[in-house]
């Protein structure tokens, strides 16, 4: 039967009274009540309660709303911060590009200078080298034609002279034949007078025994005195060459000789004055090779104060690894003198380079340190 119900005309056609009239019968049973006043005071505490329950929710809810927003404020200012990092590296991004394309253009305008600067510098060598071949055109013509002319004078000088001769030649003949038997009749006489003179003389000393021998006594002792005098000193020369001078095979020593005392006489002073170094100082060898080495140097010293035999030392190795450096240091630890030479001297010598040996030794021998 519902369903055969009309709809209500109005929204208070189906509005219940009921729940107004218990409402209100509560109320005066409450007005009659003697807990009147508690329920209306339980009823204004209830209604603070839920007053400051509602404002402790509002307080809430701003409070909700105050972090809301200062969530919002930090996520915009998160998206602020990543917005100006993206800013910043677009415009670092920008500047490097820029930057790139900088550099390419100044290598590239440098790169075309230098295109430019090298096609000028291959003109300028081309003028250069067609003024030069000009310039050399030019100087190959001035010689041709100054040879030309200078062909052409000499020519004409010699037809000129050419002609002159042959115009004076009869008057240059007759001056030639009269020079010549003048000086014809010249030389006779002046043979004629010498023969004369020379005839006379040895006529006359031949007839003079006395001149006679004391010409030929006297050639004799001037070809004695010749050879006498040139033996000896070819012998004051190799004993002075010895003594004071130096040989020369000899390339370098440590022995003063005269000469080198007059013309270093500060560097001849300090080696007088310097001590007896070390042998082995400044010679770097391996521990086993120094060791021997310091034996030969100390029985080297030993034989030279006991003026004992020496001992002969042959060194071997490539050049750089010391034999001269510890011959020199030897001799001079030992308070002898040493001399280097070297037989590609000796070689180019033939037959001198015994002889050149045998001055060697000899000045050798003549050393008073040894």
């Amino acid at each position: 039967g519902a369903g055969d119900r009309q709809p209500p005309k109005d929204k208070w056609s189906n509005f219940d009274p009921t729940g107004l009239e218990r409402a209100a019968k509560a109320a005066r049973e409450l007005d009659a009540s003697r807990h009147a006043k508690d329920a209306l005071s339980l009823a204004q505490m209830q209604e603070q309660t839920l007053q400051l329950e509602q404002q402790t929710k509002l307080k809430e809810y701003e409070a909700a709303i105050e972090q809301l927003k200062n969530e919002q404020i930090r996520v915009q200012a998160e998206e602020r911060r990543k917005t100006l990092s993206e800013e910043t590296k677009q415009h670092q991004a920008r500047a490097q590009y820029q930057d790139k394309l900088a550099r390419q253009r100044y290598d590239e305008q440098m790169r075309q200078q230098q295109l430019t600067n090298e096609e000028n510098l291959r003109k300028q060598e081309e003028s250069v080298q067609k003024q030069e071949a000009m310039r050399r055109a030019t100087i190959e013509r001035e010689m041709e034609l100054r040879h030309k002319n200078e062909m052409l004078r000499v020519e004409a000088e010699a037809r000129a002279r050419a002609k002159a001769e042959r115009e004076n030649a009869d008057i240059i003949r007759e001056q030639i034949r009269l020079k010549a038997a003048e000086h014809r009749q010249t030389v006779l006489e002046s043979l004629k007078t010498a023969g004369m003179i020379f005839g006379e003389g040895f006529r006359a000393f031949v007839t003079d025994w006395d001149k006679v021998t004391a010409t030929v006594a006297g050639l004799t002792l001037l070809a004695v005195g010749v050879y006498s005098a040139k033996n000896a000193t070819a012998v004051a020369g190799r004993y002075i060459e010895a003594r004071l001078g130096k040989p020369s095979l000899v390339r370098e020593t440590s022995r003063i000789t005269v000469l080198e005392a007059l013309k270093h006489p500060i560097k001849v002073g300090k080696r007088l004055t310097s001590k007896a170094q070390d042998a082995l100082e400044g010679v770097v060898l391996s521990p086993q090779l120094e060791a021997r080495v310091r034996d030969i140097a100390i029985a080297t010293r030993n034989t030279k104060k006991n003026k004992s035999l020496y001992r002969n030392i042959l060194m071997y190795g490539p050049p750089g690894t010391g034999k001269t450096l510890f011959a020199k240091k030897l001799a001079v630890h030992s308070g002898m003198d040493y001399a280097i030479m070297t037989g590609g001297d000796v070689a180019p010598m033939g037959r001198e380079g015994v002889t050149a040996m045998h001055k060697l030794f000899d000045w050798a021998n003549t050393s008073r340190r040894g």
